[in-house]
């Protein structure tokens, strides 16, 4: 994953409500949940939650598929996946390369 990509992905998680969007849709799994259920669950204003879903779909965390009449949003696991793998990656890199350095000194 770019540098840009996962700040972009950050940014997005970084808003309150966007973040219980995108927890609620993790926990509901590959089912994914209705935007009407998804309001209920989190009592939020139905223009608010199109706004933040709309942010979380143009940065690729959360995908959606219309049911007839019924839209069904989805976290995308693989974009979530990316995103962790990036953050974890590099995790204690240093740490080592500085042990390393004092133990050849």
């Amino acid at each position: 994953m770019k540098l840009d990509d996962a700040a972009a992905h950050l940014e997005a998680l970084g808003n309150p409500t966007r973040l219980k969007i995108y927890r609620a849709l993790i926990r509901a799994g590959g089912a994914g949940l209705a935007v009407g259920r998804l309001q209920e669950k989190l009592k939020i204003a139905p223009s608010t939650l199109s706004h933040h879903i709309k942010a979380l779909v143009v940065v690729g965390l959360v995908t959606q598929v219309r049911d007839a009449t019924t839209l069904i949003c989805h976290a995308n696991y693989e974009v979530m996946r990316e995103l962790v793998g990036f953050l974890v990656a590099e995790c204690c890199t240093e740490s080592a390369e500085t042990k390393n350095a004092k133990a050849a000194a």
